[in-house]
């Protein structure tokens, strides 16, 4: 089944401790896009201006990703500058300009309004409940993505939007500023409250975890000797994770959870290079034997099969069970 996705493309400057990149092709849509291609058909709806370079538009072209919302205004497309240092979960923004994005107003074509899974990705809660309000019926599944600017600046318009998608994902910084809640189970649980059915938080190199009124999924990040750039990883994530869902069609708990595996493997690729470089060139192949690593990497057998060699703890002065005192 197929999938829409409404956010930014743009071009990204990046350094990080491995080295920097000028223009790159980038954005929350487009990575969104490229990491869900090799499950589902996916469509974009977002903005450029007029010096969007017809080399990244074939990045996407290459990999199928419908084009037919990507609307195209005279000046120039979105920039984002930002630096990491070694601390690779923080990235530091330099600078920002929206350019043509800032006149972004997402207008659904007849087909991309009834599409089955839809992703919102980290734009104005104003424009994620505009896409949603368009939508000739509603999806199979809604996921919303936000980030820490609309959390402080349009708090009442995001809780209308996650009020009203499926599943919500936030980083760790994200769901304690939306919860003010420091432990993040007690802040799962109060956005679960809100009306997701399940939310998922990015913890950058530490994984991810999702929670559901009824149960609680951890998955690991894969462990590379190398991060070269993270940039676009909880977005790759994301376009995994929906991927997988639309192609599988199973929005069961477990489902749910092998999609956050799959979001892991395409994250894990991204972040081995700058930008798309890695995430577009990949295989089938690449991707199935990822997955299989991630499961030989957390894979222990049932916990029936080796039950663990413990009993009570002989405490000072404590006498085993049915022991007779001593004459």
């Amino acid at each position: 089944m197929s999938i829409l996705v409404v956010g930014s493309v743009a071009l990204d400057s990046v350094k990080t401790p491995a080295g920097s990149r000028q223009d790159a092709l980038g954005g929350s849509a487009t990575y969104f896009a490229v990491a869900s291609s090799y499950f589902a058909p996916v469509s974009v709806v977002a903005a450029v201006g007029d010096d969007f370079r017809a080399e990244d538009r074939r990045v996407l072209e290459d990999h199928h990703v419908d084009m037919a919302g990507l609307a195209i205004f005279p000046g120039k497309t979105f920039r984002w500058v930002g630096e990491y240092g070694q601390d690779m979960n923080t990235a530091h923004t330099l600078d920002t300009q929206l350019n043509v994005f800032a006149r972004f107003s997402p207008r659904l074509g007849p087909d991309q309004r009834k599409r089955p899974f839809l992703f919102l990705a980290n734009i104005d809660p104003e424009l994620q409940q505009q896409v949603l309000y368009q939508m000739e019926e509603r999806p199979k599944l809604v996921v919303g993505d936000t980030m820490d600017f609309w959390i402080r600046g349009k708090p009442q318009a995001l809780r209308q939007v996650i009020a009203n998608v499926d599943i919500l994902m936030v980083n760790e910084a994200e769901a304690r500023q939306l919860t003010g809640e420091t432990s993040l189970v007690r802040a799962a649980r109060h956005l679960l409250r809100q009306g997701p059915r399940m939310v998922v938080v990015k913890r950058g190199e530490y994984g991810a975890l999702g929670f559901t009124a009824d149960a609680t999924f951890a998955t690991p990040a894969y462990p590379l000797e190398t991060v070269v750039d993270p940039t676009g990883a909880g977005d790759s994530f994301a376009g995994g994770f929906l991927g997988y869902l639309a192609a599988s069609g199973d929005l069961t708990l477990d489902g749910f959870h092998r999609a956050m595996v799959v979001g892991s493997v395409m994250a894990s690729f991204t972040v081995e290079s700058f930008g798309l470089e890695r995430l577009r060139s990949l295989t089938p192949e690449d991707i199935q034997e990822r997955y299989q690593e991630f499961w030989r990497l957390t894979y222990f057998g049932s916990p029936a099969d080796a039950p663990l060699p413990v009993g009570s703890p002989r405490l000072p002065g404590r006498r085993p069970a049915g022991a007779r005192r001593s004459p």
